[in-house]
């Protein structure tokens, strides 16, 4: 049985080293121009050194995003970025644009190409078109239903996909987007996307200004603007038998509480089912994990068919039951933790320390120091974002567990 890779957002160093710590096999990261996420931090040249300094060290693979669609007028910028980044070793670029493809030949012609879905590949034509020039692998439209993707990959020997399981959906096709460019001026495709769709709207009738409707739901559905989340953690025996070589979990503008939380779950249950497939089941308290997580609600998107009844969120708030509120900076020598502050927490809280493999333990904060500006530790009973405490607890952490307490009402 093929083992599928599984793929993680890495918008900044921090959010790297925190999919690596909680079981990424690969990242994909974007630099500081022709991605499609020009919002999150990203990696300068000098970053990415590191960056792939540090996968590599890990055993960890790493994909560099040049997926926008540039202008003629960007073309001479992308030259030079790509001349730019030709000496880094990176895994593989991932691309959309046949442009850009041909300017990656022309400047690296032996770096491995990744297809980015903003390609909307959707058939196996497509896929083999693509093979043929060149690319190494590709990730599949969102809009594939799972019998479009058993079918691609029997038609394309050779050739590696993946799939999106996780994570934020477009209302547009493959993400390619046009709302943001109408409302604000930025271009989703340049990867200047505002999140439009994720906006509250109302409707307001000509002849009646100032009065607002709400966009509602009827029997018949409205289908607009947003949409549910994307979760197929009850479907990786399917995907794993469809022959997908990646697992792709959406979220470079996510925070790492995201990336953390969604990746021990999906470590845990992949490797569970390929350590004893006939035996799997998906765990109640893994989607119990994921509900504590900011969303909009889940669905299985098209992979089952068009997903008509159950793929928008009609309530634009998220839901969200837990607070993210530190990290785990450093275990020193004598059990002491060095925790970076990142949400308001003080004396009484109860706080749920988190770490890879599920590994999950509690307690009543009451004991702590406050790093002041000059080192000192000093008891307290509060601590702010952006401080750090010395704490001790007793049971088992490691530097990059997460801390996290329910939701305050």
């Amino acid at each position: 049985m093929l083992k599928p890779e599984l793929l993680a957002p890495a918008g900044n160093m921090e959010k790297l080293k925190i999919a690596i710590h909680y079981g990424a096999d690969a990242v994909y990261l974007g630099g500081q121009a022709f991605g499609l996420r020009n919002k999150a931090d990203n990696f300068s040249l000098c970053e990415m050194g590191a960056a792939l300094d540090f996968c590599h060290s890990k055993s960890i693979k790493a994909y560099l995003t040049i997926n926008s669609y540039p202008r003629n007028e960007s073309l001479p910028e992308l030259e030079e970025y790509l001349m730019q980044v030709a000496a880094l070793p990176f895994d593989a670029y991932i691309v959309a644009d046949p442009g850009v493809l041909d300017a990656v030949r022309q400047i690296s012609p032996g770096r491995e190409l990744h297809l980015s879905t903003q390609a909307n590949t959707i058939n196996w034509r497509s896929a083999r078109f693509w093979q043929q020039q060149g690319i190494r692998r590709i990730n599949l439209a969102r809009e594939m239903t799972l019998e479009n993707i058993r079918d691609t990959v029997r038609n394309v020997p050779g050739m590696e996909f993946e799939a999106f399981v996780h994570g934020a959906l477009c209302i547009s096709y493959s993400g390619r987007c046009l709302i943001s460019s109408m409302l604000t001026g930025r271009d989703a495709n340049q990867g200047e996307c505002t999140h439009p769709c994720r906006w509250s709207y109302h409707l307001v009738e000509e002849s009646r200004p100032g009065e607002y409707f709400p966009v509602e739901e009827d029997e018949n559905g409205t289908f607009i603007f947003n949409s549910r989340d994307l979760c197929l953690l009850e479907h990786i025996p399917a995907l794993v038998a469809s022959g997908v070589h990646a697992l792709k979990i959406e979220g470079r503008m996510k925070g790492i509480n995201y990336v953390a939380s969604v990746l021990r779950i999906y470590r845990q249950a992949l490797d569970e089912f390929l350590d004893n497939p006939e035996g799997w089941s998906c765990r109640p308290e893994w989607l119990g994990e994921l509900a504590k997580l900011s969303h909009r609600g889940y669905t299985t998107g098209f992979l089952f068919g068009q997903p008509r009844t159950v793929g928008q969120e009609y309530d634009s708030a998220y839901i969200r039951s837990h607070d993210f509120v530190g990290i785990v900076d450093e275990v020193r020598g004598d059990g002491t933790l060095l925790i970076d502050v990142r949400n308001r927490i003080k004396s009484g809280d109860l706080i749920e320390f988190i770490g890879p493999g599920m590994r999950s333990d509690t307690l009543t904060l009451q004991h702590f120091s406050v790093i002041s500006e000059h080192g000192a530790a000093i008891p307290a009973e509060v601590a702010n974002p952006n401080s750090q405490i010395l704490l001790k607890v007793p049971f088992k952490v490691e530097a990059g567990d997460l801390l996290r307490r329910e939701k305050m009402q």
